[in-house]
């Protein structure tokens, strides 16, 4: 079982730690941070929550059964009831499911808490894990894109079936 949180202001040495632990591991796939990001990390992280105070972003941390921070996953640019999903796992916790179940209760609060109503998302194409974990979760392909300079898939999911009925 998973949990996930709100980023909070006392998140911010675990979210560090957990960057520069997989830095490396995420630059396979996805474009580099740069230096920059952890040199500014705290101003960072204060940028990121008053960005979800105005209600703009939604970011989280994902926690393991031990309360071990093991991912992260956000929803970014919300507008009119859309919002583009981003995540990313530990490489010591990828390939057990996390990313799934992270990512089905991410599309779960976005359409219960969060009121949205259509999530996005982008992945290389050289993460099939990625592209399994958005199609095992209802996003269907919609074209291509860049992630960076790198070539992805873009996504799309309605989230109509998880929306409370009134």
């Amino acid at each position: 079982m998973l949990t996930l949180e709100l980023l909070r202001p006392d998140h911010a040495e675990a979210v560090l730690a957990f960057e520069r632990a997989n830095r490396v591991w995420f630059a396979r796939t996805v474009p580099d941070r740069g230096d920059t990001y952890f040199a500014e990390f705290p101003a960072r992280h204060a940028a990121l929550l008053a960005e979800q105070a105005e209600g703009t972003c939604r970011f989280h941390v994902i926690l393991d059964p031990s309360g071990s921070l093991v991912g992260r996953i956000n929803l970014v640019d919300i507008a009119d009831g859309t919002a583009e999903l981003g995540y990313r796992i530990a490489e010591s916790a990828a390939g057990r499911g996390l990313a799934k179940a992270a990512v089905a209760e991410a599309c779960r609060l976005a359409a219960t808490a969060y009121g949205l109503h259509t999530l996005t998302a982008a992945t290389t194409l050289d993460n099939p894990a990625s592209q399994a974990v958005l199609t095992h979760n209802g996003f269907a392909v919609t074209g291509e894109t860049l992630l960076g300079d790198l070539p992805a898939l873009s996504y799309r999911r309605s989230l109509a079936a998880l929306r409370p009925t009134e």
